[in-house]
C-alpha cells in the first residue's frame, strides 16, 4: 500500500501522517521503529517526572499516553481489518492520562512495555493483506482506513517525541 491518501482519514490525523516518510508501513518499521524505542530510551531518569510548564504531562504522563494511544490505534486498526462495521468510539486523552498510573510505574518497565507494544502492532500490520490494508471503517463517525492508522500510529509517537525535543529541551 503506498501512502495514505486525504480520503482514507480525518483531517485531523494529516499532522502526524505529516510526520512520517516511506511509501508504506514496512518502509515506516524500518526508517522509523528503533529510532522511536531508541528515543524513549534515551531520556535521562532524573527528566520524567518534569512538565514543561504547570497543567501539562510529566513526561513520563506523556509517555504512557503514547503507549495507551499505540494499543487504541491497532485495536481500531485490527477491528477494520476484520470488517467490523461498528462505529468505534472517540477517546478523551486527558480522561485517560488522569486515570493511568503512570506517576505510580517504574520507568524500565515502561520502556519493557512500549519495545512489546511495537513489536506486536508491527507483527499485527505485517499480518495485514493488502486488501485489510484497503479496508476502510468508522472511528468517531469519521472514515479511516487501515492503512491510515499504521502511518498515524507513527506519526503520533514521533509528534511527542518532537513535543520531548522542543518544550522539555532534551
Amino acid at each position: 500500500m503506498s501512502r495514505p491518501s486525504a480520503t482514507e482519514f480525518p483531517p485531523f490525523y494529516q499532522a502526524y501522517i505529516n510526520y512520517t516518510s516511506g511509501k508504506d508501513y514496512e518502509v515506516l518499521v524500518r526508517q522509523f521503529n528503533e529510532r522511536i524505542i531508541d528515543s524513549w530510551n534515551a531520556i535521562p531518569l532524573e527528566k520524567i517526572d518534569l512538565a514543561y510548564e504547570p497543567g501539562k504531562w510529566t513526561i513520563k504522563q506523556m509517555f504512557q499516553h503514547v503507549i495507551d494511544t499505540e494499543r487504541i490505534f491497532a485495536y481500531r486498526a485490527l477491528a477494520i481489518a476484520r470488517r467490523d462495521t461498528t462505529s468505534l468510539p472517540s477517546f478523551d486523552e486527558n480522561d485517560y492520562a488522569s486515570n493511568a498510573t503512570a506517576a505510580n510505574r517504574n520507568w524500565k518497565d515502561m520502556l519493557i512495555e512500549w519495545r512489546m507494544i511495537r513489536q506486536s502492532t508491527n507483527m499485527l500490520f505485517a499480518s495485514f493483506s493488502e486488501e485489510d490494508m484497503k479496508q476502510k471503517g468508522k472511528v468517531a463517525e469519521n472514515d479511516i482506513s487501515v492503512n491510515a492508522l499504521g502511518f498515524i500510529i507513527f506519526g503520533h509517537a514521533l509528534h511527542h517525541l518532537h513535543v520531548v525535543k522542543e518544550r522539555y529541551e532534551i
